[in-house]
């Protein structure tokens, strides 16, 4: 029960990744708030969660929008008294080279990915400052490590989130705010799987040392560790999860 009496907003946390995170701080004793735009998905985690006993509520957060943090900071406050852990896990991907990238495709990207952890940042920062502290995670990715193709929007963003991360690290310390970023490599997904297709993923095999491709629960037990306090000393940290990858 690492998490036991937190409280936590998880964005994206109607599939994928985010489910998994929201699926394991409910089972390590977190009341979890879980904030997308696909509702019926979301509610179906919320409904999962308790009925394994965990404790979830799911709001429509479409995380561009400061009213929607808002309205989800909110709903934390008035079910559980408190927001303790912000996972800033909502993000999409599109494939296009740097000379097919459009300014409208850029925007929406830059928005979400990296706007939104500002927005959510933002909103959750005087509740942290009444609760004493707080952890956020923000989930960046390994293409803000290494340089990869076909993504060019994507893994600006992902680039931006990482110093962004230390940045927050720094200006929120005094508070007792930590603030780390995670940083997955190929992890099995049906975002990933949507985009490049079973037939490239698969190629991911070749050049990860551990020899398969990453869980979504690979993923949620390091963002775990860092929102746990038993990361209590840690800020400001890249935190990659990727098989080995940046071994070569």
């Amino acid at each position: 029960m690492k998490l036991k009496g937190k409280v936590a907003i998880i964005t994206g946390g109607a599939r994928g990744q985010g489910a998994a995170e929201a699926e394991l701080f409910a089972q390590e004793g977190a009341s979890v708030i879980i904030g997308d735009i696909l509702d019926d998905e979301g509610k179906k985690v919320e409904q999962k969660i308790i009925d394994e006993g965990g404790s979830a509520n799911y709001v429509r957060l479409d995380v561009r929008n400061d009213k929607d943090w808002d309205k989800a900071v909110k709903l934390a406050v008035k079910k559980y008294g408190k927001v303790d852990i912000l996972v800033n896990n909502a993000a999409i991907l599109t494939l296009s080279t740097i000379e097919q990238t459009t300014k409208e495709e850029w925007d929406r990207v830059m928005d979400i990915n990296m706007w939104g952890i500002v927005l959510g940042t933002k909103a959750v920062l005087p509740e942290m400052r009444k609760a004493g502290g707080g952890s956020i995670v923000n989930i960046s990715s390994l293409s803000a490590m290494i340089a990869q193709p076909w993504a060019a929007a994507y893994h600006a963003s992902k680039g931006a989130v990482r110093i962004h991360t230390k940045e927050a690290a720094l200006e929120f310390a005094t508070d007792n705010i930590r603030v780390n970023s995670v940083h997955p490599g190929a992890i099995d997904t049906d975002m990933i799987r949507d985009a490049y297709g079973i037939e490239r993923v698969s190629k991911y095999l070749e050049i990860i040392p551990l020899g398969r491709m990453g869980q979504s629960e690979d993923v949620a037990k390091g963002v775990l560790f860092l929102a746990s306090d038993d990361s209590s000393y840690i800020t400001g940290i890249e935190l990659p999860i990727d098989g080995g990858i940046l071994i070569k």
